[in-house]
Protein backbone atom coordinates (compact mmCIF):
# COMPACT_ATOMS: atom_id res chain seq x y z
CA UNK A 1 0.00 0.00 0.00
CA UNK A 2 0.81 3.54 -0.35
CA UNK A 3 2.28 5.55 2.24
CA UNK A 4 -0.24 7.28 4.04
CA UNK A 5 -2.10 10.30 3.27
CA UNK A 6 -2.98 12.82 6.36
CA UNK A 7 -5.04 15.14 7.30
CA UNK A 8 -6.29 18.29 8.92
CA UNK A 9 -10.16 19.20 9.11
CA UNK A 10 -12.99 20.99 10.84
CA UNK A 11 -14.83 19.29 13.01
CA UNK A 12 -18.15 19.83 10.74
CA UNK A 13 -16.22 17.61 7.91
CA UNK A 14 -15.10 15.16 10.39
CA UNK A 15 -17.85 12.38 10.23
CA UNK A 16 -17.75 12.44 6.09
CA UNK A 17 -13.78 12.28 6.28
CA UNK A 18 -13.77 9.70 8.91
CA UNK A 19 -16.50 7.42 6.57
CA UNK A 20 -14.62 8.93 3.25
CA UNK A 21 -11.41 8.05 4.45
CA UNK A 22 -11.97 4.76 4.77
CA UNK A 23 -13.87 4.19 1.59
CA UNK A 24 -10.80 5.64 -0.22
CA UNK A 25 -8.48 3.24 1.88
CA UNK A 26 -10.70 -0.37 0.77
CA UNK A 27 -11.99 0.83 -2.83
CA UNK A 28 -8.83 2.74 -4.09
CA UNK A 29 -5.99 1.20 -2.15
CA UNK A 30 -4.53 4.49 -0.21
CA UNK A 31 -4.12 5.13 3.29
CA UNK A 32 -5.72 8.35 4.14
CA UNK A 33 -6.45 9.71 7.90
CA UNK A 34 -7.89 13.31 9.11
CA UNK A 35 -7.44 14.67 11.95
CA UNK A 36 -10.28 17.11 12.76
CA UNK A 37 -10.90 19.60 16.06
CA UNK A 38 -12.28 23.59 15.55
CA UNK A 39 -11.48 25.25 12.43
CA UNK A 40 -9.99 28.06 14.32
CA UNK A 41 -7.74 25.64 15.75
CA UNK A 42 -6.32 23.88 12.29
CA UNK A 43 -5.82 27.64 11.22
CA UNK A 44 -3.51 28.16 14.28
CA UNK A 45 -1.98 24.68 13.74
CA UNK A 46 -1.26 25.26 10.16
CA UNK A 47 0.16 28.96 10.83
CA UNK A 48 2.47 27.11 13.58
CA UNK A 49 3.74 24.17 11.01
CA UNK A 50 1.73 21.92 11.27
CA UNK A 51 3.22 19.31 8.94
CA UNK A 52 0.05 17.53 6.57
CA UNK A 53 -1.03 16.97 3.03
CA UNK A 54 -4.73 17.81 2.67
CA UNK A 55 -6.54 20.77 4.47
CA UNK A 56 -10.21 20.55 4.50
CA UNK A 57 -11.93 23.81 5.85
CA UNK A 58 -14.53 26.70 5.50
CA UNK A 59 -13.69 28.36 2.19
CA UNK A 60 -12.93 31.73 4.30
CA UNK A 61 -10.67 30.26 6.31
CA UNK A 62 -9.42 28.07 3.49
CA UNK A 63 -8.87 31.30 1.29
CA UNK A 64 -6.55 33.27 3.99
CA UNK A 65 -4.63 30.18 3.63
CA UNK A 66 -3.82 30.31 0.13
CA UNK A 67 -3.04 33.88 0.49
CA UNK A 68 -0.65 33.42 3.33
CA UNK A 69 1.12 30.43 1.54
CA UNK A 70 -0.15 27.44 3.27
CA UNK A 71 -1.90 26.29 0.69
CA UNK A 72 -1.22 25.63 -2.91
CA UNK A 73 -4.44 27.93 -4.79
CA UNK A 74 -4.51 25.67 -7.89
CA UNK A 75 -5.42 22.87 -5.92
CA UNK A 76 -8.13 24.43 -3.80
CA UNK A 77 -11.82 23.17 -4.85
CA UNK A 78 -15.21 23.48 -2.95
CA UNK A 79 -16.08 20.01 -1.57
CA UNK A 80 -19.56 20.36 0.64
CA UNK A 81 -22.38 22.81 1.48
CA UNK A 82 -23.27 22.84 5.53
CA UNK A 83 -26.39 24.31 6.50
CA UNK A 84 -27.05 25.33 9.99
CA UNK A 85 -29.99 23.66 12.46
CA UNK A 86 -31.75 24.19 15.08
CA UNK A 87 -31.67 21.51 18.03
CA UNK A 88 -33.15 20.97 21.82
CA UNK A 89 -32.79 18.60 23.80
CA UNK A 90 -34.61 15.45 23.31
CA UNK A 91 -38.13 15.18 24.68
CA UNK A 92 -38.15 18.82 25.03
CA UNK A 93 -41.38 20.75 23.09
CA UNK A 94 -39.90 20.95 19.68
CA UNK A 95 -40.39 24.73 18.19
CA UNK A 96 -41.95 25.52 14.61
CA UNK A 97 -39.31 26.72 12.13
CA UNK A 98 -41.67 27.20 8.95
CA UNK A 99 -41.05 31.21 9.25
CA UNK A 100 -39.00 34.11 10.54
CA UNK A 101 -41.66 34.57 12.99
CA UNK A 102 -41.31 31.34 14.16
CA UNK A 103 -37.33 31.60 14.64
CA UNK A 104 -37.96 34.73 16.51
CA UNK A 105 -40.49 33.02 18.75
CA UNK A 106 -38.18 30.31 19.40
CA UNK A 107 -34.97 32.63 19.99
CA UNK A 108 -37.03 34.82 22.35
CA UNK A 109 -38.58 31.59 24.41
CA UNK A 110 -35.39 29.86 24.68
CA UNK A 111 -33.70 30.74 28.31
CA UNK A 112 -30.35 30.11 26.79
CA UNK A 113 -29.00 29.91 22.67
CA UNK A 114 -25.80 28.03 22.21
CA UNK A 115 -23.74 28.28 19.28
CA UNK A 116 -20.24 27.47 18.11
CA UNK A 117 -17.12 28.82 17.29
CA UNK A 118 -16.06 29.52 13.26
CA UNK A 119 -18.29 30.67 10.50
CA UNK A 120 -21.92 29.27 11.73
CA UNK A 121 -21.18 30.62 14.89
CA UNK A 122 -20.40 34.20 13.68
CA UNK A 123 -23.68 33.79 10.78
CA UNK A 124 -25.73 33.05 14.10
CA UNK A 125 -24.50 36.63 15.70
CA UNK A 126 -24.84 38.57 12.54
CA UNK A 127 -28.35 37.14 12.41
CA UNK A 128 -29.76 37.99 15.33
CA UNK A 129 -28.23 41.09 15.41
CA UNK A 130 -30.13 41.77 11.99
CA UNK A 131 -33.46 40.41 13.61
CA UNK A 132 -32.46 42.82 16.35
CA UNK A 133 -32.74 40.72 18.83
CA UNK A 134 -28.61 41.55 20.19
CA UNK A 135 -29.86 43.42 23.48
CA UNK A 136 -32.69 41.07 24.33
CA UNK A 137 -30.79 38.00 23.83
CA UNK A 138 -27.27 38.89 24.34
CA UNK A 139 -27.10 37.35 28.05
CA UNK A 140 -28.75 34.42 26.61
CA UNK A 141 -25.69 33.25 24.57
CA UNK A 142 -23.45 30.32 25.05
CA UNK A 143 -20.66 29.82 22.80
CA UNK A 144 -19.13 26.29 22.64
CA UNK A 145 -15.42 25.95 22.69
CA UNK A 146 -13.64 25.38 19.87
CA UNK A 147 -14.10 21.87 18.78
CA UNK A 148 -17.07 20.71 21.09
CA UNK A 149 -20.70 20.54 19.34
CA UNK A 150 -23.37 22.87 20.45
CA UNK A 151 -25.16 20.23 21.29
CA UNK A 152 -23.42 19.22 24.25
CA UNK A 153 -24.63 22.06 26.74
CA UNK A 154 -28.11 21.24 25.56
CA UNK A 155 -27.36 17.74 27.41
CA UNK A 156 -25.34 19.74 30.20
CA UNK A 157 -28.32 21.70 30.91
CA UNK A 158 -26.72 25.26 29.68
CA UNK A 159 -28.95 25.89 26.57
CA UNK A 160 -32.14 24.81 25.44
CA UNK A 161 -31.88 25.67 21.88
CA UNK A 162 -28.70 25.04 19.69
CA UNK A 163 -27.54 26.14 16.46
CA UNK A 164 -24.69 24.27 14.58
CA UNK A 165 -23.83 22.71 11.62
CA UNK A 166 -26.41 19.42 11.00
CA UNK A 167 -23.42 16.52 10.24
CA UNK A 168 -22.40 17.75 14.28
CA UNK A 169 -26.11 17.82 15.44
CA UNK A 170 -27.10 15.03 13.66
CA UNK A 171 -25.97 11.98 16.04
CA UNK A 172 -25.59 13.55 18.86
CA UNK A 173 -27.51 11.40 21.97
CA UNK A 174 -29.84 13.54 23.88
CA UNK A 175 -30.31 15.96 21.19
CA UNK A 176 -33.31 16.35 18.63
CA UNK A 177 -32.77 18.29 15.09
CA UNK A 178 -35.77 20.63 14.48
CA UNK A 179 -34.50 21.48 10.91
CA UNK A 180 -32.95 24.18 9.18
CA UNK A 181 -33.39 27.62 9.43
CA UNK A 182 -36.14 29.43 7.53
CA UNK A 183 -36.25 31.27 3.85
CA UNK A 184 -33.73 34.08 4.25
CA UNK A 185 -32.50 33.50 7.93
CA UNK A 186 -31.24 29.98 6.58
CA UNK A 187 -27.43 29.97 7.20
CA UNK A 188 -24.88 27.40 5.07
CA UNK A 189 -21.18 27.27 4.58
CA UNK A 190 -19.53 25.83 1.71
CA UNK A 191 -16.38 23.75 2.86
CA UNK A 192 -13.24 22.90 0.57
CA UNK A 193 -10.05 21.05 0.36
CA UNK A 194 -6.48 21.54 -1.33
CA UNK A 195 -3.52 20.47 -1.12
CA UNK A 196 -0.88 21.83 1.90
CA UNK A 197 2.39 23.65 0.67
CA UNK A 198 4.52 21.36 2.99
CA UNK A 199 2.96 18.15 1.90
CA UNK A 200 5.78 16.08 0.70
CA UNK A 201 3.42 14.10 -1.75
CA UNK A 202 1.70 16.25 -3.64
CA UNK A 203 0.38 14.48 -6.59
CA UNK A 204 -0.81 11.29 -4.02
CA UNK A 205 -2.83 14.26 -2.39
CA UNK A 206 -4.23 15.83 -5.54
CA UNK A 207 -5.92 12.38 -6.16
CA UNK A 208 -7.25 12.35 -2.59
CA UNK A 209 -8.57 15.45 -3.35
CA UNK A 210 -10.34 14.20 -6.62
CA UNK A 211 -11.57 11.52 -4.83
CA UNK A 212 -13.47 13.61 -2.52
CA UNK A 213 -15.21 15.36 -5.77
CA UNK A 214 -16.56 11.89 -6.94
CA UNK A 215 -20.66 10.29 -6.87
CA UNK A 216 -19.07 7.67 -3.91
CA UNK A 217 -18.21 10.88 -1.96
CA UNK A 218 -21.18 12.46 -2.72
CA UNK A 219 -23.34 9.78 -1.46
CA UNK A 220 -21.65 9.91 2.20
CA UNK A 221 -21.56 13.77 2.09
CA UNK A 222 -25.75 13.54 2.09
CA UNK A 223 -25.59 10.76 4.54
CA UNK A 224 -24.17 13.09 6.73
CA UNK A 225 -26.03 15.68 6.34
CA UNK A 226 -24.36 17.70 3.23
CA UNK A 227 -24.85 18.51 -0.09
CA UNK A 228 -22.34 19.44 -2.99
CA UNK A 229 -22.22 23.00 -4.21
CA UNK A 230 -25.11 23.89 -6.91
CA UNK A 231 -27.08 20.64 -5.51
Amino acid sequence: MDREISGLSSMATRPVLAELAEHIRNVHGIPVEFEAAGGVEIARRVREGAASDVLVLAEGALEKLVAEGYVLGDTVRPLWVSRVVAAVPEGAPVPALDSEADLRAALVAARGIAYSTGPSGTALVDLIARLGLASALGDRLVQAPPGVPAGTLLTSGHADLAFQQHSELMDLQGVTVVGRLPGDTAISSVFGGGVMTASRRRERAGEVLDLFGSEAASRIARARGMSTPGT
